[in-house]
């Protein structure tokens, strides 16, 4: 069923307005009296709406009551990627969203190459968001995950430890498995953090660990630094039940 994001205060009314962007959208589909839509505020709630009027300039709804939305996952899944070069975030935002992922984290690590001033900071935050919004209504999900930045790793490790299991990649790891670290106990709520392209340093690692952090392997092989939190991201799901 096609869906529409609009804000959190217009699921809570009898009937709302497609307008702007929205109303292109349904134009396009050409939408007709009677027809059926899914209106979500981007939280997690979405309305059963019934098109009633079609006009030149808006398309009016009537709602039905709004409950949670299906399409999201019962475990929230935090991805804290670490900067890096080119469009590899990008790709982690875009197919991490489809996944499932609550929220995804940016951080500047101490092997990062990418280190984006404040004011393209500012730029790339905006189009990080959107692409967030595009493959959060592409795949049907009733959440827009928010994209995040730390300021510091150290900013990152406290917020990310905040969650029941919050698990670090390293591939020197070679004891703990990501099985085993998901098996250690019930949990709602992850964070999954990876490093840039040139890894995590040893002290970044012993930093994780004194906050709590559960040092995981993701196997024999070396992951890209795009391909890991996605891996580790589909791993949580499946294990979460969410597959």
């Amino acid at each position: 069923m096609t869906r529409f994001f609009v804000s959190e205060g217009e699921l809570g009314l009898n009937q709302a307005v497609l307008t702007g962007e929205n109303l292109a959208h349904a134009k396009v589909l050409r939408l007709k009296a009677g027809e059926k839509l899914l209106l979500c505020d981007g939280a997690g709630m979405e309305s059963l709406a019934t098109v009633r009027e079609v006009g030149a300039n808006e398309i009016l709804l009537d709602l039905e009551p709004p409950v949670p939305s299906a399409s999201e996952a019962a475990v929230q899944v935090s991805v804290y990627m670490a900067f890096s070069k080119g469009d590899k975030l990008e790709h982690v935002i875009q197919k991490a969203t489809e996944l499932g992922a609550y929220e995804i984290v940016a951080f500047p690590g101490a092997r990062c190459v990418s280190r984006p001033d404040e004011k393209s900071l500012k730029k790339k935050l905006e189009r990080w968001q959107k692409i967030a919004a595009s493959a959060a209504e592409q795949s049907g999900r009733g959440r827009i995950p928010q994209v995040v930045v730390c300021d510091s790793y150290a900013a990152a490790l406290y917020r990310g430890a905040q969650a029941d299991k919050a698990l670090l990649f390293y591939e020197n790891e070679q004891a703990t498995t990501l099985k085993m670290a998901l098996q250690s106990g019930p949990y709602r709520s992850v964070s999954l953090l990876t490093g840039p392209e040139g890894g995590l340093e040893e002290q970044e690692v012993a930093e994780a660990r004194k906050m709590g952090f559960a040092v995981c392997t993701l196997g024999k092989r070396i992951l890209r630094c795009e391909t890991a939190p996605l891996c580790a991201l589909s791993a949580v799901m499946y294990d979460a039940g969410e597959f």
